[in-house]
């Protein structure tokens, strides 16, 4: 297969190269409900690279998520309550992704994934009170695996050579690490299962890619606090022109999500009510795909700003991801 040199072979590529992001794992931090934060991180999945591929083949896939947020008023963390809390994190994912060389139909694939997350989580801010809770200012720094990522169906089915739709169904499951009482965790310590489906639009004449992502999580109740996070719905999205250069194709363009919070936060621990949360962002997103010993490579770097948030933190988004295709 020849690299993509010009948009109308984009979509043949898109086919033969990308794979899923799952990189939802590399939270530590990000939304709303218990701790300021949800297992899905917003902007995560939405652009071309998170197509589910069209063709059998066997990807992975290094992502960099780097945060940095802070919320003036009080938060629920691990059983405590901290006011001003300020979090930074750097995570590390690998993704695998495969698709089977199973056929389901005209148009149609089918493949999976699990993404592993390793994540260094720093929190701060003025502990005010909880279960045998020293009150004042604290500040704690945790590194560990986080909580594993498993999506066991994804499917997509391509309308025509320019518009194709996919859905899955995502598993967060609670591997990370966790501590009644600690600030910073880098796991949930629940469950949470969350459907997504995903419109995808690349032009192989214009080379405009829209894609847009739509996805709702339910959460389970967290058994050490007795907190359940309420069920949260977001978009994701991307506009974005691909263009020819230095031997493989280029997309520049903006990323952008809304995340908000459908139902309340509930159970015995949920001392704040329902607490419903709120966030959107936009920013800078930037691919290139190209070849690397015979095999397709993608590299995206995006960039994204929160504003308009509620009852959780605020900051910036840096994401690094690199796709390599086996075959």
């Amino acid at each position: 297969m020849t690299i993509c040199t010009h948009p109308t072979a984009a979509a043949y590529c898109l086919q033969a190269a990308m794979a899923l992001v799952v990189t939802a794992s590399l939270h530590g931090i990000a939304s709303a409900e218990e701790g300021g934060s949800g297992h899905y991180t917003p902007g995560s999945m939405a652009s071309f690279i998170d197509i589910v591929p069209a063709k059998e083949t066997f990807v992975a896939r290094f992502n960099y998520l780097n945060y940095d947020g802070s919320f003036s008023k009080q938060l629920p963390f691990a059983g405590l309550v901290v006011a001003e809390a300020e979090a930074k994190s750097s995570a590390y994912g690998l993704t695998l992704v495969w698709r089977p060389p199973i056929e389901i139909g005209p148009g149609w694939s089918y493949a999976m994934s699990a993404t592993i997350p390793y994540v260094t989580l720093e929190v701060s801010g003025n502990v005010q009170s909880g279960a045998g809770a020293v009150t004042g200012p604290r500040s704690e720094r945790t590194t560990g695996l986080g909580d594993v990522v498993l999506i066991p169906l994804m499917l997509n089915y391509i309308f025509d050579p320019d518009f194709s739709t996919n859905f899955r169904v995502t598993a967060y499951a609670p591997t990370g690490s966790y501590e009644l009482g600690r600030l910073a965790n880098t796991g949930k310590n629940f469950w949470t299962i969350e459907p997504t489906l995903a419109l995808m639009y690349f032009g192989q004449q214009n080379g405009i890619e829209a894609s847009l992502f739509t996805g709702i999580s339910f959460n389970r109740e967290n058994p050490d606090t007795q907190y359940k996070s309420g069920t949260s719905l977001h978009f994701d999205g991307t506009l974005a022109q691909h263009f020819p250069f230095a031997g493989g194709l280029t997309g520049v363009g903006l990323s952008g999500f809304y995340y908000e919070q459908i139902s309340g936060d509930s159970g015995a621990g949920a001392t704040f009510g329902d607490f419903k949360s709120r966030t959107m962002g936009l920013g800078l997103a930037a691919s290139y795909v190209a070849k690397l010993g015979g095999n397709d490579t993608v590299t995206e770097l995006k960039w994204m700003r929160e504003s308009n948030t509620r009852n959780r933190l605020e900051g910036d988004y840096l994401w690094f991801k690199f796709l390599y295709k086996f075959y």
